[in-house]
């Protein structure tokens, strides 16, 4: 992924004529997405839903607690010495403490992630706000190793540009 921006312009005309010129260029953006009333939906553009980001912190964090989790219990039960599980035998036992680990890093994956507010979500609110308001967004993303038309969004005179992201 490269560059993206999103473009605040204030008229539907304003924002189709923005977005043609931008597919002329050589080399073009490789994602152009019109948001607004009878467009694309704010929450339908990945970058710019807070969900959809919350998931994907959990995720992440779900990879490395889980078995952080599973070994935690299997070693509590195992310096501990405690029988609370008893009825499965010495090796289940241990086993079944591994497992209740491996679910709190679970349960404890879903409470850190939604517990952490990035920029991102300041700057989705800001735009959701902005998108209320009856402006209009356009969100535009460049390959890798190409500059974002600046002077072509510029003269288009947004009411903002707001940076998401640089690859």
């Amino acid at each position: 992924m490269g560059s993206s921006v999103v473009v605040v312009l204030s008229g539907r005309k304003q924002l189709h004529r923005l977005r043609d010129q931008l597919a002329a260029l050589n080399p073009a953006p490789i994602r152009l997405v019109a948001i607004g009333e009878s467009e694309t939906e704010l929450s339908a553009v990945d970058e710019l839903n807070p969900a959809i980001a919350r998931r994907r912190r959990q995720k992440g964090m779900a990879t490395w607690l889980m078995p952080f989790g599973f070994f935690a219990g299997l070693t509590f039960t195992y310096i501990t010495d405690l029988d609370t599980f008893a009825f499965a035998g010495p090796l289940g036992s241990h086993l079944i403490g591994g497992l209740l680990g491996l679910g709190s890093g679970l349960m404890g994956s879903y409470a850190a992630a939604s517990s952490v507010s990035s920029d991102g979500d300041d700057r989705v609110r800001a735009l959701r706000n902005r998108l209320e308001e009856g402006n209009w967004l356009l969100l535009v993303e460049t390959a890798n190793g190409v500059e974002i038309p600046w002077t072509r969004l510029q003269e288009a005179k947004p009411q903002s540009v707001v940076r998401l992201g640089e690859g």
